[in-house]
């Protein structure tokens, strides 16, 4: 009996041992079947999570940010311990005991999906086992990615630390709301730092990795509330925090970003404008846009918000008074139903739904609005942002009397009397609030439209080449593309300095004759009969009166002389155009181009000739810190030293390629001078420190320009519809784009400083007659006497002419009859002296294409 006990036993045993071995080698079978060919974990050592790049002012203020996933990695030994020890208690309370999977808790989770018969289904994936699943696998509920996820946090627990592995898990976790890892997570729904977090606002952020989705702080707020608190629990439970603080901290309310509790980490950012989104561009063409968007990058950028905030403004003024002059009305072209008026928090719901511009500040915020009512002469908005009153807010009769409607069918309706010839129920509209000048007080509320015309503007530094401004339109949110670095237009006469520059470098003198009188050219489109914007021809004339008054004959008979393969070459040089075409036409700027191109070719002009490069980033900076760009190659020779004078800086070393003769840039910017002083640009610039520029009107008005510079800075602004047509009679560059100039250049030379254009060595002054070229005594004065200067050893020739070469155009008159008066200057004795005939200049003009 006893030993057919044994036996029994013995065969149980051997049954049971080798069941065992089997199960066994089952499951060795199937973990080595898995753990063939699994993601390497080893990479995970050198992982790099994608993070935020943010953009700084060179004051260091964050004024922009891109990402693809807003994360703000944080090394493990910053994360707070509160932090750490909320997420282990909501996820993994084992953590730093087990090697990687918690088996009592795969148990667990196994006992209750076979108790519902599968109906409850639930994780049991420790906070390794959650890392292999975000980093190297997928987020499937099968058994053979448990498995996979088991082999690998197994193996991963035999490389990295546990903190490097809290690390990994706390940066990488969404937790909502495009926010990923918990530090983004803190500045998203707290709008704090790691550190700053109260231990229920740690638990809410802890209890977010299961379902972000349905633990939002105001939509599910009930359900937030009670995991929040039980994470608490969890964390009194594990000794993390005392009793006294669980009770205390689950008696909160649940305060976020989100329920207006606390300011968004976004209100301390400015709206995103053209300047970081052309930085954007910029840079994701440069590094590659995933790099961009996910490296982390430190951008310092050459912006002055300041002065950018003058060139919206300045450019903004432009466009606005262009359009009310049109007296057009378009409005927003968006409605709300009228049945959803009568409810107030319908509407205001409604209208914030809308995609309107909300970052125009003119005279005063632009606020939307809605039309509530339409009485006899007024009309009563509810408007954004601004509560309603008992009296209410109204458009006025008197308002709506500059305009009249745009009718469906693309006519003008009869000029408004009464604010309901403009506007109906419903209308959505733009209005900003008109203030006493005196004291600031309220007068009544205006309407207002985002102009149809639309423009760019830029400024930057003559010697450096960092931009600090750029306006690349009315208002970014109605319209992002780029009008300075992608609208591709026709400078019209600002392209002509480049045509006297290749002139003046080819032994032309700004005294040098060229004949302004009509010319005929054959081509296959017919016969090309050019002309000058006033219509008149003014025969013999110095090349410096032929850019102060922007002839157009006489700079196509100049660019005939030098060649335009020449002319080519220079507007190449100095970076205007790529490939330019070599035909006539193009010498009046019939080629387009973009307002970054010519600004930053003026800047040469500027500097004494120097080439210099445009940019808007001084500094990018990877994740690490390291400098990946700089923009400024020049070398600080003295910047070591400590006994340098407190009144001198220290020695820059240029080593700039030179585009251009130094007596060449001095000649033409003398010439320039006189297009503010005296020529096409002076009626609308006038500045208490020496400036230089140049007005562009290509033809039928279509694109109008100007370009100046002072010794410091370089400006150009243009204007014209995104859908080139005539802008209108009377619209010229100077009269049109100068106060754009005028009024960012009034603030702008206070803070940056001006003075006068350095002479270069190796030349001397000659004076003479700015209308007839002639050669005057050294002691001459008057309006007409103006000292050019030459270059040294070369003695100019006077009284020679140039025609291009070109035979007159028959029945035209050869030049406008000149005045029989005569012009006299005074000489150092006091005596008077007949200089020439001044001629007749006619109206203001900038000139054209043609």
């Amino acid at each position: 009996m006893i030993r057919f006990i044994l036996s029994f036993m013995g065969t149980i045993f051997t049954f049971v041992t080798m069941g065992a071995a089997v199960i066994a080698l089952s499951i060795g079978a199937v973990f080595w079947m898995y753990g063939r060919d699994l993601p390497s974990h080893e990479a995970l050592a050198q992982y790099k999570p994608p993070t935020i790049s943010r953009i700084y002012s060179g004051e260091g203020h964050i004024i922009d940010e891109f990402a693809k996933e807003r994360r703000l990695f944080v090394p493990s030994a910053e994360i707070p311990d509160l932090v750490k020890e909320a997420f282990i208690s909501a996820e993994d309370k084992n953590f730093y005991t087990h090697s990687g999977y918690d088996a009592r808790g795969i148990a667990a989770a196994a006992f209750e999906a076979v108790r519902s018969r599968g109906q409850n289904v639930r994780g049991a994936s420790t906070i390794t086992q959650q890392v292999m699943k975000n980093f190297l696998l997928d987020g499937s509920r099968r058994v053979e990615r448990k498995i996979k996820e088991i082999i690998l946090a197994t193996r991963v627990e035999e490389t990295l630390t546990k903190d490097d592995i809290l690390e990994l898990y706390l940066n990488e976790i969404y937790l909502g709301a495009n926010s990923y890892g918990v530090a983004a997570a803190a500045q998203v729904y707290f709008n704090k730092s790691l550190s700053e977090l109260s231990p229920h606002e740690v638990a809410y952020l802890a209890a977010l990795p299961k379902k972000p989705a349905e633990l939002h702080p105001v939509r599910n707020i009930d359900d937030a509330i009670g995991r929040r608190n039980f994470v608490l629990k969890e964390m009194a439970e594990n000794g993390y925090i005392t009793q006294a603080t669980y009770e205390a901290e689950k008696a909160l309310p649940l305060r976020s970003v989100q329920n207006g509790d606390f300011d968004s980490f976004k209100s301390a950012l400015p709206p995103r404008d053209y300047f970081t989104d052309e930085i954007r561009r910029q840079l994701s063409e440069d590094f590659g846009e995933d790099e961009f968007f996910s490296g982390g990058m430190t951008v310092r950028a050459t912006i002055d918000p300041e002065m950018q905030e003058i060139a919206a403004r300045a450019l903004r003024h432009a466009l606005e008074k262009y359009d009310r002059s049109r007296g057009v009305w378009r409005g927003t072209g968006e409605t709300i139903d009228p049945e959803l008026l009568s409810d107030e928090g319908k509407w205001r719901a409604a209208l914030g739904d809308l995609d309107l511009p909300r970052d125009v500040d003119l005279e005063g915020r632009w606020h939307p609005a809605v039309v509530l009512e339409v009485g006899k002469n007024d009309a009563r908005i509810g408007i954004e942002g601004i509560d309603d009153d008992a009296d209410g807010h109204f458009i006025a009769a008197k308002d709506v009397t500059w305009a009249r409607p745009l009718l469906e069918e693309g006519k003008l309706g009869r000029k408004a009397k009464v604010a309901g010839d403009l506007l109906d129920v419903g209308d959505v509209v733009l209005v900003r609030a008109i203030t006493k000048e005196d004291d600031g007080s309220f007068v009544r509320w205006s309407l207002r439209q985002v102009p149809e015309v639309q423009g760019g503007f830029m400024a930057m530094d003559v010697n450096t080449g960092r931009v600090i401004a750029m306006q690349g339109g009315f208002s970014y949110q109605d319209s992002v593309f780029n009008r300075a670095t992608q609208a591709k237009r026709q400078p019209g006469s600002s392209f002509k300095p480049f045509v006297y520059a290749s002139a003046l470098d080819s032994g032309y003198s700004p005294a040098t004759i060229v004949i302004d009188a009509p010319i005929e050219i054959d081509t296959p489109q017919g016969v090309w009969r050019p002309r000058n914007s006033s219509n008149k021809f003014y025969g013999p004339t110095p090349l410096r009166t032929g850019i102060e008054r922007s002839r157009n004959l006489m700079t196509i008979r100049l660019a005939q002389e030098v060649g335009m393969e020449v002319v080519a070459d220079y507007a190449e040089r100095f970076g205007v155009y790529d490939n330019m075409g070599t035909y006539l036409a193009n010498s009046l700027g019939s080629e387009e181009t973009t307002l970054f191109q010519m600004v930053a070719a003026y800047a040469m002009f500027a500097n004494g000739g120097e080439r210099v490069e445009p940019t808007l980033v001084d500094r990018v900076q990877d994740r690490y810190g390291e400098t990946i760009y700089r923009h400024d190659k020049r070398d600080c020779v003295d910047c070591d030293r400590s006994d340098i004078a407190p009144t001198r800086g220290p020695r820059i070393v240029s080593n700039r390629e030179r585009v251009m003769n130094a007596i060449t840039a001095y000649q033409l910017t003398s010439m320039m001078q006189g297009v503010v002083q005296r020529g096409t640009a002076s009626g609308t610039v006038n500045l208490p420190v020496p400036v230089a520029g140049k007005t562009g009107t290509t033809n039928e008005a279509k694109d109008v320009w100007f370009i100046g510079f002072t010794n410091t800075l370089v400006a150009g602004c243009y204007i014209g519809h995104d859908r080139p047509r005539p802008l209108g009679r009377g619209t010229y560059g100077g009269s049109t784009c100068g106060p754009v100039f005028q009024e960012f250049m009034s603030e702008a030379i206070e803070k940056y400083g001006a003075g006068k254009f350095q002479v270069p060595p190796g030349g001397h002054f000659i004076k003479i007659d700015r209308y007839t070229g002639a050669r005057l005594e050294n002691e001459a004065s008057g309006a007409n006497v103006v000292a050019e200067y030459f270059r040294d050893g070369e003695e100019p020739v006077f009284g020679v002419m140039y025609d291009g070469g070109f035979a007159m155009g028959s029945n035209l008159p050869l030049f406008e009859e000149v005045n029989t008066g005569v012009t006299e200057v005074t000489t150092s004795t006091g005596k008077k002296t007949v200089v020439g005939p001044k001629a007749d200049f006619g109206t203001l003009s900038s000139g054209g294409l043609y």
